[in-house]
């Protein structure tokens, strides 16, 4: 367990413990209250009324014999009244929990003694006939029993009262003697969690904190030389963690000393070994350098030959794409020249016809006119109409007669231009052929131009290959020099740091060195 959590565990261990002592103390104290409510609710009030009849039942008496004494008809309707009311509060005496059958049989015991004494008052001042004595003997034997039994009530009311305010008061005691035993129960608890807590604390630190934190510091500063001491058979403890970091850091702030010095002499020699390699690769590099620059130039000729080549071919095949372009061209034109011919012939047609009908129209118009005539003044109108038609007629048919005059000479030079362009096709054949033979001629120049710019391009891509792969061994030698520095300068900053440690007597390094066969090996390598 942590030590945050056991620090933690005193509250929360005394926490729960508080709040059992207060469960139990809230149990106790509602017990108890619970106590005094059915006291207060239940006892009591039995009690309370049970007083409350006996005196009524004794003020009825009362009224009864003040208004036969002073011969008072008028209060014998006043002690009805108080009757009634009576009657009501043995019923309510009867609704009390536990009280419903003595309820029930104080009223009948009731009913039973004031009949005969209501009717003894009333003989004796002489509203009723009636044998005063035989109802006065039966009133005083029933208010016997009605007194005896509400002696009785009053009687077990205070019994009950009493025995609850008892189990009131030894609930209290109870929850006193309780909220004692629990406080000590907590006092005792928290005592042994803080025992605990603060002896587990103390094994995990293994000392005073601020010790620990002396040696924290010392380690911090670089002084391992400094002696923890810890208790024995401490072996968990902080401080023996302590111990055991400052001498296993110890051991190896010796250690990486040692090796810094070695480090040290072999990295300065590594440097001038890489030093003399750099500078024969430079010398190879700068003479791959110019070969390769020789065989860019010759490739670069050879390529531009190519090129002219290729693109002289394509030129011809272009210029075969078109010329088969044009004898199609030709073709479609030969086609659409038949297909405008044959239009012009059927355009003739149609304007023989429209040429008939226009005639009919002539002959029509001439028919109505000649009808016209006959009608006289009635007809002026049709033959007005009729004239006007027959000139449209003529016009149209003269207008039919000079399109197919002029369609006739379309005809004539489409025939003609149709000859032409058999023939433009013709030629244009002969000079797809000729172009087709060039185009193969120029395609078996480009691809010899081609195969040999491959060839010289593989040599120059081999040359090139072999001076990049040259000026990248002669930077990886200089990264190497370069790291071989660095890492010089490195041993040396890390011997500067590590000489801020203080390391205890006995535990320095002894100086190393590189073996003389190692320098020797590394001087051939170089």
């Amino acid at each position: 367990m942590s030590i945050k959590r056991k620090i933690w565990a005193l509250p929360v261990v005394s926490a729960v413990i508080f709040g059992l002592g207060l469960a139990v103390s809230a149990y106790l104290s509602t017990a108890t209250l619970n106590s005094i409510h059915a006291t207060e609710s239940a006892d009591y009030p039995v009690l309370d009324m049970a007083k409350s009849l006996t005196l009524d039942v004794a003020a009825v008496g009362d009224a009864l014999r003040d208004a036969v004494s002073e011969g008072d008809k008028e209060r014998i309707g006043q002690v009805g009244g108080q009757a009634v009311k009576l009657r009501a509060k043995l019923a309510a005496f009867a609704a009390i929990p536990g009280q419903r059958e003595q309820g029930q049989r104080l009223a009948k015991e009731f009913d039973v003694y004031y009949a005969p004494a209501l009717s003894a008052a009333r003989i004796m001042l002489e509203m009723e006939e009636g044998d005063p004595q035989a109802t006065v003997a039966r009133m005083q034997g029933a208010l016997a029993v009605l007194n005896t039994d509400l002696a009785k009530t009053n009687e077990q009311a205070q019994i009950q009262f009493k025995q609850g305010i008892e189990r009131s008061a030894a609930n209290v005691r109870n929850a006193l003697n309780t909220s004692i035993a629990v406080a000590l129960a907590v006092i005792v608890c928290l005592v042994a969690v803080s025992h605990f807590v603060v002896r587990a604390i103390w094994q995990q630190l293994g000392g005073e904190p601020e010790y620990a934190r002396q040696i924290a510091r010392a380690v911090a500063d670089g002084d391992l030389s400094m002696n923890i001491v810890t208790e024995a058979g401490d072996q968990g403890s902080l401080l023996a963690a302590l111990k055991d970091m400052r001498a296993k850091l110890g051991g190896m702030v010796s250690d990486i000393k040692a090796s810094a010095e070695t480090i040290q002499v072999a990295s300065a020699e590594i440097a001038q070994g890489n030093a003399d390699l750099a500078a024969r690769t430079e010398s190879q590099a700068g003479s791959l350098d110019q070969t390769a620059r020789s065989m860019d130039s010759l490739t670069a000729t050879v390529r531009d030959n190519a090129a002219n080549a290729g693109q002289a071919h394509e030129l011809v095949v272009s210029a075969s794409s078109v010329a088969v372009k044009g004898g199609q061209v030709v073709s479609q034109v030969v086609t659409t020249m038949g297909e405008i011919n044959d239009s012009s012939r059927r355009i003739v047609d149609i304007i023989g016809v429209i040429d008939g009908i226009a005639f009919q129209t002539n002959i029509l118009a001439l028919n109505a006119a000649v009808e016209a005539a006959r009608a006289g003044e009635q007809g002026r109108g049709f033959a007005v109409v009729a004239s006007e038609v027959r000139n449209l007629a003529q016009r149209s048919a003269a207008a039919a007669r000079e399109i197919k005059q002029l369609i006739g000479d379309s005809v004539a030079k489409v025939n003609v231009g149709s000859k032409l362009v058999d023939e433009a096709g013709l030629t244009m054949g002969q000079i797809v052929d000729s172009v087709k033979k060039v185009a193969d001629i120029m395609a078996e120049i480009s691809a010899a131009s081609q195969a040999q710019s491959a060839g010289i391009g593989d040599i120059g891509v081999a040359i090139g290959s072999m001076d990049q792969m040259t000026q990248q061994n002669s930077a990886l030698v200089e990264e190497a020099s370069a790291a071989a520095e660095s890492l010089q300068e490195q041993a040396v900053q890390l011997g500067t740091a590590l000489a801020v440690f203080k390391l205890a007597q006995g535990s320095a390094p002894a100086m190393t060195t590189v073996p003389a066969a190692r320098r020797l090996a590394l001087t051939k390598a170089a």
